[in-house]
């Protein structure tokens, strides 16, 4: 078997990469909504994958692993992985879960981090109306996640929350404002953690997506003032999202200062990137994307690498879309016991929910998904429900 063709069509919002083959088999692998800009990344890959046979994955992989790097840019390669295993999986007739060693559990647990509402505003009374609605929801979370400080609108709306440069809302998604937090900011940061957990009680967990932007004592000092809430974890708090490096050292002493759990990982590239972090016991939860770090093979690398440190694996997912579920349900299902749930990625756009085959009427019951039977990844799109959907120029995406 061999690669004919890597196309890559932004479909909504998402960006779709299609291996096509010499023997009718494709594959498919989706990139997080908010990165439309990647498709002349992905398809510059199209030259070294031609030719190549789709189902030797890992030989595929590096000739062009090494042309990634961390959060957006390991989104191109990690999705062309996803497509590759794919096809792979359909090659051989069986889900992708039975290529990666089997699975070790038949559903697989999810948090919520993407099915929300607009909140009302950023006062406590805010926080703790927004939980409430989502611990009613009927997928049945055991645990949400809420962003707070530099991971908020708070940094705009809540009058001198910290001291440092201000980019007002300026709706570029990745810049980061980084700053000594208030008394102020600080203060009415506890408050809402507060209206939360009172909501929420020891029925639903909670943790808070934090930043980037803190500086190291704003950051002790919040983690040891949480303590008493017994959050799961506090995420990004010195680096995360789009911030190209680690800073072991300094999420190391956060780490050794406090009880609660700290989480950073989702825009780290490649298992080398997360060596010395879990090697120095840097953080408790790390939380890799599978549509960033490189691929599926790369998180179950890297989540067996943290098992052997006693560190957990919380895989982030929130942006990568119902067609991005195939790629996180399978790696998911063969993880060890260091894996406490993948962050559920829902429709970016309503109608994803009528083009994408092969998911359940409720995908999620009691904050779990089922394993999905069908080969490869396990997901398809409805070509011809999809077409009204894609530009002139990707017209011939779908063709074989």
């Amino acid at each position: 078997m061999k690669i004919t063709d890597l196309r890559c069509a932004v479909i909504g919002k998402h960006p779709v990469v299609r291996i096509v083959t010499d023997e009718g088999l494709y594959g498919l692998g989706a990139v997080e909504f908010t990165k439309t800009y990647l498709k002349p990344w992905v398809l510059h890959f199209r030259e070294a994958l031609l030719g190549e046979d789709p189902t030797d994955v890992e030989r595929v992989m590096l000739k062009i692993r090494q042309r990634g790097s961390f959060k957006p840019y390991g989104a191109a390669v990690s999705a062309i992985e996803h497509a590759l295993w794919d096809i792979a999986g359909k090659a051989a007739n069986v889900p992708v879960y039975k290529l990666l060693g089997g699975k070790v559990r038949d559903t697989v647990r999810v948090y919520n981090g993407s099915i929300r509402k607009k909140r009302t505003g950023d006062r406590p009374e805010d926080y703790a109306d927004d939980v409430r609605w989502m611990m009613h929801q009927p997928e049945n979370f055991f645990m949400v996640k809420q962003g707070i400080s530099f991971h908020s609108n708070m940094k705009d709306s809540i009058p001198d929350f910290h001291y440092g440069p201000r980019q007002r809302q300026s709706g570029y998604h990745g810049a980061m404002d980084q700053g000594q937090i208030s008394e102020r900011g600080f203060n009415h940061m506890l408050d809402c953690v507060s209206a939360m957990k009172e909501v929420l009680g020891d029925k639903v967990s909670l943790s808070l997506d934090c930043g980037p932007g803190w500086f190291l004592n704003d950051a002790i000092r919040f983690a040891r003032a949480v303590e008493k809430f017994d959050l799961m974890w506090l995420e990004d708090m010195l680096s995360g999202d789009y911030v190209p490096w680690v800073n072991p050292q300094a999420y190391r002493e956060l780490t050794v200062s406090t009880s609660t759990p700290i989480h950073t990982g989702e825009q780290i590239y490649m298992r080398h990137n997360f060596k010395e972090l879990i090697e120095s016991q840097a953080v408790r939860v790390i939380g890799p994307d599978p549509a960033d770090v490189g691929g599926i093979a790369e998180l179950k690398w890297v989540t067996e690498h943290a098992y052997m440190h006693s560190i957990m694996m919380a895989p982030h997912g929130t942006a990568n879309g119902l067609l991005g579920l195939g790629a996180l349900i399978n790696v998911c299902a063969t993880l060890p016991a260091n894996f406490i749930a993948f962050e559920y990625p829902s429709a970016s756009d309503p109608w994803w929910n009528d083009i994408v085959i092969g998911l359940p009427e409720r995908i999620v019951i009691d904050s779990h998904v089922g394993l999905l039977p069908a080969p490869g990844l396990g997901l398809d799109i409805d070509a011809e429900a999809a077409k009204k959907y894609l530009a002139d120029e990707d017209i011939g995406f779908f063709l074989p």
